[in-house]
């Protein structure tokens, strides 16, 4: 009695008898994001280094439109997230039909970031004159210590998590095509890679946007 008890619970808990037991594509995903999470965290920090030591680094965003836009855009993509949990659920309740239409909602607000991304950065390299190794005449006189490294920074760290939601976005079109051949265990590793993404936005919302407003009039 005490063992169909005790059974019973960790067949309720998920852990069964091996409670770190872990799917391979589970497994392979975590070990994915820790590496990836690496190389973000590198690229941030030498941004922050970059800007730490130099005389005069440029804050060149308004709060209107520039963070104004930002935040449209982040929360677009925390949208995402929030849909994204809601394909997993449904695909743990083998609910497949439902798991596909919010995998395609997630997938239409991951489209809609990589749009809004795309117009920010037409506006600033053609509007304003930002180029990776060179910033616009009117940010060079307004910070004439300024170092051109701000372009390549900006453009680099933003257009590798840009290629990352790209990923992302076919990576769930997979798995929305295909969802009757893959099991709830498959769209949660998908799950945790755009997770991992939306995580990686915050903190460069944070650092390259909200850390370079221009409170100067």
């Amino acid at each position: 009695m005490a063992e169909a008890k005790a059974a019973s619970l960790a067949d309720e808990w998920g852990g069964g008898t091996f409670p770190y037991r872990v799917s391979h594509r589970k497994l392979g995903m975590w070990l994915f994001i820790m590496s990836d999470s690496l190389t973000f965290g590198a690229l941030l920090v030498t941004y922050a280094y970059a800007r730490l030591s130099s005389v005069d680094w440029p804050t060149p965003f308004q709060f209107h439109p520039s963070v104004t836009f930002s935040t449209v855009m982040t929360l677009v993509l925390l949208s995402s997230s929030l849909t994204m949990v809601f394909a997993v659920a449904a695909a743990k309740k083998r609910d497949k039909k439902k798991a596909r239409l919010w995998i395609m909602a997630t997938m239409f607000f991951g489209a809609a970031f990589i749009l809004l991304h795309s117009y920010e950065w037409h506006h600033l390299i053609v509007d304003e004159g930002l180029t990776p190794f060179q910033l616009p005449a009117e940010w060079a006189h307004k910070w004439p210590g300024a170092s051109p490294l701000f372009g390549s920074a900006f453009f680099g760290i933003t257009g590798l998590h840009m290629f990352h939601v790209f990923t992302g976005v076919c990576y769930l079109g997979v798995i929305a095509g295909r969802i009757r051949k893959f099991t709830a265990d498959d769209v949660e590793v998908s799950g945790l890679y755009w997770h991992f993404v939306d995580l990686v936005w915050m903190f460069v919302f944070t650092l390259i946007y909200l850390m370079s407003v221009d409170f100067k009039p």
